[in-house]
């Protein structure tokens, strides 16, 4: 007699046992995130107050924007702020040469690439990651201000991804500061044109970002700005920040 039972797969079947070792590498991957995030934590932990610069990693050390962003982190430096950036080439480097001169540490958060990423050698520390969402978290908790030198997408990503941050009370209102004017002047019109026209952002929204280019500005408008707050978040800061 035909039984109406569902079919039992056995345990040879090919594609059960896929999905069993797909289901056990997905597990194993959560505790590879969390370990990326336990050590990234405990050495970064010294680096406070901290600067975060972006920018391209493709400019080259005799460009221009290369000199300035150099300029900028042996300043902030020297100001008693660590500078952190992506740890490669380009304006990364710039970062961490600037900082690696002058009185703070230099720090280089890595990301492991296919291609394009290679660490620089001007970091006193120096920390890899292997997920980009772990990577971006560490900027975000680490850095009481963001400078924006000019990039491409990974920079208008990092840019955007503070901006929504600070936008939805993620995290605390932070100096954004974006350098060379000219560069990021159509990105600014947009922001200020269409995007206020349409109301896809609140009428203060422009307000969180600066356009600075002189190295000292930079200094003295992130000193300024926690000037009456000091550079610690405030309990209510840090709870928020844990949900980011």
């Amino acid at each position: 007699m035909a039984s109406n039972a569902p079919k039992v797969p056995k345990s040879s079947d090919p594609q059960l046992v896929r999905r069993s070792q797909n289901s056990a590498r997905e597990s194993w991957r959560m505790f590879e995130i969390i370990s990326e995030f336990v050590l990234a934590t405990e050495r970064l932990q010294s680096v406070q107050p901290a600067v975060a610069i972006f920018g391209s990693a493709r400019v080259t050390p005799d460009h221009p924007y290369y000199a300035v962003a150099e300029e900028i982190a042996r300043r902030l430096s020297d100001a008693g702020f660590s500078v952190i950036s992506g740890g490669g080439p380009g304006i990364m480097e710039a970062a961490n040469k600037g900082a690696f001169a002058g009185k703070s540490p230099s720090v280089g958060l890595n990301i492991q690439l296919p291609h394009e990423q290679s660490a620089n050698q001007f970091q006193d520390v120096s920390h890899t990651f292997q997920h980009f969402f772990a990577r971006k978290v560490m900027f975000v908790k680490q850095s009481c201000a963001f400078v924006m030198m000019p990039g491409g997408f990974g920079t208008l990503d990092e840019l955007m991804e503070v901006l929504t941050l600070v936008q939805t009370g993620k995290i605390r209102k932070v100096p954004v500061i974006l350098v060379n004017g000219a560069y990021w002047k159509g990105l600014l019109e947009w922001i200020k044109g269409p995007m206020l026209a349409d109301k896809m952002i609140g009428v203060d929204d422009p307000a969180l970002l600066q356009v600075i280019d002189d190295p000292q500005a930079i200094v003295d408008a992130i000193f300024d700005h926690y000037l009456t707050r000091g550079f610690e978040p405030s309990p209510s800061e840090r709870e928020a920040e844990l949900a980011l």
